[in-house]
């Protein structure tokens, strides 16, 4: 298992060009060679050479962090629309930090006026467009820097929290109700109504209190883990249902009691023989969740059955780090485990043996995040110690034919890779050791990543949704 972030001192990043992947500064000057798609761990940087982001491969891309480094964040859900696909965007962040030598906090964020534009999927021309929004920060204090003219106005609120925050997750049914899972072994509840209303009232660029740290007493501190652990989720079906999980192996079940009190049961959920690593509830069945571990399985529970659960299975060959069950298609379930593989399951198929309908080992190094997409039944999207962010449509196949037509089109100007699966629909790089990524769910084909150098929020140009028409949204 791979979590922690070694170096926990605020992230300065050098030399933007290559790192962030932005354009080079010397915007007139041809490459003397065709450019080709760069593999981390495959392919070697020689002397001279420098990696660059083709800025037509995105709709939109920025950058920015709040001061330390964040292992876990989550997506608030907000009232702004169902469906966006109009830029500018704005979106609600809530965070945790990873400082080992100062005071941590709870971030609470929010982003507005992101913008971007579609891009086409085939490019025109050599001469990409170069007036992609890339931001980048060096500085200590928090900030976003957008060196186009319509920065995003970035506000942010910190909320003391005893530890360092090992993750978190806001609630979808109440989002400004979020729990925290600290490295001291607390899991904590809390209501961050009032930071996300002070700033959905205010579009001032860096909120004046983003050097406060305001002391808020948690709704509830929970003290029955034996250890630190990472595993914690709500349920999308059942408001205030939450599971935790520690690395002593058990799992505690959360039921509210109120809007802001929860009864939980001492007695724990015990079925692996190591860490518990990540947990998901069924998007469809209330009294059932996933859970997965070190001991390399997955097992199923139902809470009305007792405390073993209903079937485990050995998924992978380490550790099983993450799990994500699909919430438009809820019979699959993917995993990602330490040796960098990550599967997908069809758990109709698990009383038959082999329950495996894809294996991926593109990634070498640990998975660190995995999530299926919101809007799309077969797509989702992975993070990996490798420095990569990917994502993958699982109804792909290689067609010859197609592949031949878009060379010709694209006057073979990039040569891509010939061993690349088919299902591989992008690669996003620039991020240092990658933590944990999320889709919008309502900005289709948006997403944000965390690494110990930062966020990202990107919107990669050949990511499409098949939605609604505007006048069916509500």
């Amino acid at each position: 298992m791979v979590r922690s972030l070694k170096n926990p001192k605020k992230a300065k990043r050098k030399n933007k060009s290559s790192k962030k992947g932005e354009e080079s500064s010397s915007s007139n000057s041809a490459p003397s060679v065709p450019a080709k798609v760069w593999q981390p761990g495959v392919d070697a940087l020689e002397e001279g050479e420098e990696l660059q982001c083709d800025p037509s491969a995105y709709n939109s891309l920025h950058a920015f962090h709040i001061g330390w480094p964040c292992l876990s964040f989550d997506i608030v859900r907000d009232s702004l629309g169902l469906i966006r696909t109009e830029f500018p965007h704005s979106i609600y962040c809530v965070t945790g930090t990873q400082a080992h030598n100062a005071p941590n906090s709870i971030g609470i964020f929010k982003i507005s006026n992101i913008s971007g534009k579609r891009r086409e999927l085939v490019p025109k021309s050599s001469n990409a467009d170069t007036d992609m929004d890339s931001d980048s920060s060096d500085s200590d204090d928090e900030e976003v820097v957008d060196n186009g003219p319509k920065a995003p106005v970035f506000q942010v609120r910190k909320v003391s929290h005893e530890g360092c925050v090992n993750r978190i997750r806001a609630m979808t049914q109440k989002p400004h109700i979020c729990a925290s899972w600290g490295d001291t072994g607390l899991v904590q509840i809390w209501d961050v109504s009032s930071h996300l209303n002070a700033m959905a009232e205010s579009e001032t660029n860096i909120s004046k209190d983003a050097t406060t740290i305001f002391n808020q007493a948690p709704l509830v501190k929970f003290t029955g883990h034996k250890d630190e652990g990472y595993a914690i989720d709500w349920s999308p079906l059942v408001p205030g249902r939450l599971v935790s999980g520690d690395c002593k192996n058990c799992i505690h079940l959360w039921e509210p009691a109120s809007d802001s009190t929860w009864n939980v049961d001492n007695k724990p959920f015990v079925g692996h023989t190591a860490s518990v690593e990540d947990l998901q509830w069924s998007p469809t069945e209330p009294f059932v969740f996933a859970s997965s571990s070190v001991d390399k399985t997955i097992a199923i529970w139902d809470t009305r059955t007792g405390k073993s659960p209903a079937t485990s299975i050995k998924a992978h060959e380490t550790d099983v780090n993450v799990i994500s069950w699909n919430r438009l298609a809820s019979c699959m379930l993917a995993s990602g485990s330490d040796d960098g593989a990550f599967s997908i399951r069809d758990l109709r198929m698990l009383k038959e043996g082999d329950s495996v309908v894809a294996h991926f080992q593109y990634h070498k190094h640990p998975i660190t995040s995995i999530e299926w997409s919101p809007h799309e039944a077969s797509t989702l999207a992975v993070s990996s110690s490798d420095n990569q962010l990917t994502i993958w449509d699982l109804s792909l196949e290689r067609d010859e034919e197609e592949e031949a037509e878009f060379k010709a089109k694209t006057q073979e100007e990039v040569h891509a890779p010939t061993d690349l699966p088919p299902q591989l629909l992008f690669v996003h790089q620039g991020q240092k050791d990658l933590k944990e990524l999320h889709w919008h769910t309502q900005i289709p084909g948006m997403l944000i990543s965390t690494a110990a150098d930062g966020f990202n929020i990107l919107m990669p140009s050949n990511i499409e949704s098949n939605l609604p028409a505007a006048n069916a949204v509500a």
